[in-house]
């Protein structure tokens, strides 16, 4: 897969983006929103690649995919689309903290939601996000979701208030 946005390409991994995706991990926001995508080294992240990799050609996933900046070839961090409950599916994404703030993600999912729905014939995409979470909540309206629950649920094993948005 290639997606190509005026800033960004999305495309897949290959096991050399392991030291950018461990130096993306580490961030912040990581270790707050998406605490199981830190990773301790490089090697642990070439792990991980791998195995997304090994999911590229499955039909239940996860599909994640990089995003590159078009103005240098830097992976600034990915966007996904993945199951949870029922066969249904949720989009995920995360931008690393240096490029946040730019634009990034909204234009990332933007661009891989359409594609990725068509490829998998899905009419319907979960969002979900720590209500804390407004940036992520921002992205998710700017992208055309639409707000279904907000309250307490399960987030990453835990009960906190979350943010439960549909695409359509």
């Amino acid at each position: 897969m290639q997606i190509k946005t005026e800033r960004l390409t999305i495309t897949t991994f290959t096991p050399n983006m392991a030291q950018s995706v461990y130096e993306n991990s580490q961030d912040d926001d990581t270790r707050r929103f998406v605490p199981d995508e830190v990773y301790d080294s490089a090697e642990e992240a070439r792990e991980a690649i791998e195995f997304l990799i090994s999911r590229y050609d499955s039909v239940d996933g996860p599909f994640v995919y990089p995003a590159i900046t078009n103005d240098g070839g830097k992976n600034i961090g990915y966007v996904q689309l993945c199951q949870i409950d029922d066969g249904a599916w949720e989009i995920g994404y995360h931008i690393a903290k240096q490029f946040t703030g730019n634009g990034y993600a909204t234009e990332a999912v933007k661009a891989f939601l359409p594609a990725m729905a068509e490829k998998l014939n899905v009419n319907e995409v979960y969002g979900i996000c720590l209500a804390e979470n407004v940036a992520s909540e921002c992205v998710l309206k700017k992208c055309g979701f639409t707000q279904v629950y907000r309250g307490i649920g399960n987030y990453q094993g835990k009960d906190a208030e979350i943010i439960k948005t549909v695409w359509r």
